[in-house]
């Protein structure tokens, strides 16, 4: 089982986002070149790939643009339908929206504090992709490190206040993504409470 592992892991690295783009019989094709080359019993590698790369890289690149804009295009109207069913939701100038579930009257931190916060994040789907909720246990991190979505939206919250924040991809992992589960282009939905603001304390790097 450690070689099977092996593979999981090299499947993990080389996979990613490119599966998304392909179909069943192109996945096929894919894996029986990966074992041909990595056995050494397939054509010159480096010929193929002199003849193929060019146009294989514009076939990913006009998939992937495409898949990226469909992504965009639900996130824009998911943000439509929260704003609809939420009143208290703002937009703000950068495009986070922010919905207050709890008001806090505690310290408001800056970009340079360390915060502590336990919070639930999802795809607009509602799949979830990491939640200090359900490993029932709060986070600590400096909120310099984080992406901008989580910078702008803590920003606007106090201690002992909890809000949701639904983040765009330009304000979260852009058009990369994040492995398997955060495509490129896609909208972030967190549920945040701020537990406390701990200044400059604590140095970890988490969520950037």
């Amino acid at each position: 089982m450690p070689f099977y592992a092996l593979g999981v892991n090299l499947a993990k690295q080389l996979g990613g986002q490119v599966k998304q783009l392909l179909d069943e019989d192109e996945m096929e094709i894919v894996l029986k070149g990966f074992e041909a080359e990595f056995r050494g019993t397939g054509p010159d590698g480096q010929a193929v790939l002199m003849t193929y790369g060019q146009q294989l890289n514009g076939i990913l690149q006009e998939r992937s643009t495409g898949t990226v804009d469909r992504t965009k295009k639900a996130g824009v109207d998911y943000i439509a339908e929260f704003l609809e069913c939420n009143d208290e939701a703002i937009v703000t100038e950068s495009g986070l929206v922010y919905c207050p579930m709890k008001e806090g009257s505690g310290a408001q931190p800056t970009v340079s504090d360390t915060v502590e916060v336990h919070y639930h994040g999802t795809l607009i789907s509602g799949e979830v992709f990491d939640s200090s909720v359900d490993r029932g246990q709060t986070i600590s991190f400096p909120l310099g490190n984080v992406i901008k979505g989580w910078q702008e939206g803590l920003a606007m919250m106090k201690e002992g206040g909890k809000a949701t924040l639904v983040i765009p991809s330009d304000l979260a992992y852009g058009e990369v993504g994040v492995g398997d589960i955060i495509q490129p282009g896609a909208m972030l939905k967190f549920e945040v409470e701020l537990i406390k603001v701990l200044g400059d304390e604590i140095e970890v790097d988490f969520i950037n």
